[in-house]
């Protein structure tokens, strides 16, 4: 199942989706985390996942959103971070921290792959991601902000 706000991954590719199982009545639970604890999509995610395994002949099924621990970009798949790219959102750079210092790094613009960008605004189209511009190319991007 794709990811309402970025078509191109599937909530699997951007580690949304943690997990499936079955209970003993029969009833699969499934397990998602947001990408932060205010992210509108969960609702539309957890609905779509109840239509989708309805729709494969699976009548009971529950959905559990987990907080903790805390989704982390460290859970973007690598095919999920190349799906990124070339959608046009620049995917994260780096491992994800908790409780460490950090450093600004030159983030890539995905278009024409020059380092010579610049922060816009913390938040870009979702809470998730920052809009950053190219120096060289001019355009403005998406920048999927690592988090931890």
């Amino acid at each position: 199942m794709t990811d309402p706000e970025i078509p191109v991954l599937t909530i699997a590719d951007l580690g949304i989706l943690r997990d499936v199982t079955a209970d003993r009545d029969g009833t699969v639970v499934v397990t998602i985390t947001p990408t932060y604890s205010g992210c509108p999509a969960m609702d539309v995610i957890g609905q779509d996942l109840k239509t989708e395994f309805q729709a494969a002949g699976y009548d009971r099924v529950r959905v559990d959103l987990v907080l903790s621990p805390a989704w982390s970009t460290d859970w973007i798949t690598e095919e999920g971070k190349a799906k990124l790219q070339e959608y046009g959102i620049a995917p994260p750079t780096g491992k994800g921290h908790r409780g460490t210092v950090t450093l600004g790094m030159a983030v890539k613009c995905p278009r024409c792959h020059s380092l010579n960008t610049r922060e816009i605004s913390r938040f870009g189209s979702t809470a998730c991601k920052a809009l950053y511009s190219c120096k060289d190319c001019l355009e403005p991007f998406d920048y999927f902000k690592v988090l931890s």
